[in-house]
């Protein structure tokens, strides 16, 4: 028998491997997709084992034969032959007392439908209306959120340029404190194009075509991961440094609030060795640890929770750093606020937090305050922080994933806006360009 699908069966295979993604999320959608593919070939090596050796009865009768969806024994002719579903079905636990049927014609030839594609009754062997209704909704969510963190990410990715050009180019903005802006917003931009990069690579993984067998191995091998699993590596350093270029920012801030004194030029230093090496020192184990005991598919499913920790671990505690220094910098500003009111002046917070993001505090509110630093801390992950998607189920799990989606994918384009087009220093200073570029042009400005 070869290998090579014909429509009817093609069909067969396509059909199981949308129910397969279907019935799951999408990071565990390929790790079904890839067992029950296991599953299947080893249902097909065991048919077509017992088709050899059994022997064939004597007279007229359809011949034994795979017909890539169940096994099927010789059959008497004008007699409806059953067999058990198939066991590579991932809802078999459901439809094991099912049976799938073919009829076998009075010429001894498998009843066939427009005269090539094989007639059989799976109706038994299919999964639940109603699981399937609930399914195909979950699917639906899971599209309609993948458009709102593309367009999330896209969207920041711009501004993120865009801001991380106007630092660049504009030398008055030279300092440490823009230096350090700077970085956050290459995390940020980092981030947003490994995860597209990865939905690419992962669009264009399961969207080639398979017209035989051989196809399925193909996509379903090692070697045809790695480029999703390098992906996967990328993304997962991106995270890190995002969430460590948070730290660097808070540390940053809370230094110049307490007035500490210290060479900005050796702690810079000190500050890109946290914010891009110290993921390094995570990515790396987990790397290890996924090669050696979970090399499947793309590494986004975590069957065993220790090895996700080693990721995990390193981003609750920068998490739980920055909401201590954010609670500590709401002190100060709250008390030094009180102080306002009374009349006292305080320069030197209205000097430290005009270097940390150029909005004078000094003179809002607290809530205002907090508001603007939320986003500069990455406080909001605190929300989710314990909550990982193997542990949360039901509409909890689906409001988690919309929160987490929706506030990492535009949180670059929020932290662009406040920390660099909001800023007055930014703001004036290409004010005073636009002018010198219009006395430089004014044959251009004055055309109309």
């Amino acid at each position: 028998m070869g290998d090579v699908l014909g429509p009817g069966y093609r069909w067969s295979l396509f059909h199981l491997a949308w129910m397969c993604l279907l019935s799951s999320m999408p990071q565990g959608g390929a790790k079904v997709l890839e067992k029950t593919f296991e599953e299947w070939m080893r249902y097909r090596d065991e048919c077509l084992r017992r088709m050899a050796s059994e022997p064939y009865p004597a007279g007229l009768f359809c011949n034994r034969t795979f017909d890539m969806y169940a096994c099927w024994p010789d059959g008497s002719p004008g007699i409806t032959v059953n067999v058990s579903c198939p066991f590579y079905l991932p809802w078999f636990e459901k439809v094991k007392h099912g049976l799938v049927s073919r009829r076998c014609g009075a010429d001894g030839q498998w009843v066939t439908v427009n005269g090539s594609q094989p007639w059989r009754d799976y109706s038994q062997c299919e999964e639940e209306t109603a699981a399937t209704v609930e399914e195909e909704g979950a699917h639906r969510l899971m599209v309609s959120f993948k458009v709102l963190y593309t367009v999330g990410y896209s969207l920041s990715l711009l501004t993120l340029v865009s801001a991380l050009l106007v630092l660049t180019v504009f030398r008055k903005l030279h300092c440490t404190r823009n230096y350090i802006h700077a970085n956050l917003f290459a995390s940020f931009g980092l981030r947003a194009t490994s995860v597209m990069v990865k939905d690419a690579l992962l669009e264009r993984r399961w969207g080639m075509e398979l017209v035989r067998v051989a196809d399925w191995e193909a996509l379903l091998s090692h070697e045809a991961a790695l480029g999703c699993r390098a992906a996967q590596v990328l993304m997962q350093y991106c995270i890190l440094a995002n969430h460590y270029w948070f730290l660097v920012e808070a540390v940053y801030l809370y230094k110049l609030l307490i007035g500490a004194v210290f060479s900005e030029k050796n702690y810079y230093r000190l500050y890109l060795y946290l914010g891009w090496g110290t993921p390094v020192v995570f990515v790396v184990p987990w790397v290890a640890a996924k090669y050696l005991k979970e090399n499947v598919e793309c590494w986004a499913l975590n069957e065993n929770m220790a090895y996700w920790w080693i990721i995990r671990i390193p981003i609750l505690l920068a998490s739980l750093i920055n909401l201590l220094i954010f609670m500590r910098i709401l002190k100060v500003i709250l008390a030094k606020l009180r102080a306002n009111q009374k009349g006292y002046a305080d320069y030197k917070l209205r000097t430290s937090v005009l270097a940390a993001g150029g909005f004078p505090l000094f003179s809002f509110r607290l809530a205002k305050a907090t508001l603007t630093l939320i986003p500069l801390f990455g406080i909001h992950e605190v929300v989710f922080i314990f909550a990982t998607d193997e542990q949360t189920t039901g509409i909890l799990r689906y409001i988690k994933v919309f929160f987490t989606l929706f506030l990492n994918s535009f949180q670059g384009f929020l932290v662009a806006v406040l920390y660099c087009f909001a800023n007055k220093e930014v703001k004036s200073e290409m004010k005073k360009k636009w002018q010198l570029w219009k006395l430089d042009h004014p044959a251009l400005c004055c055309a109309q």
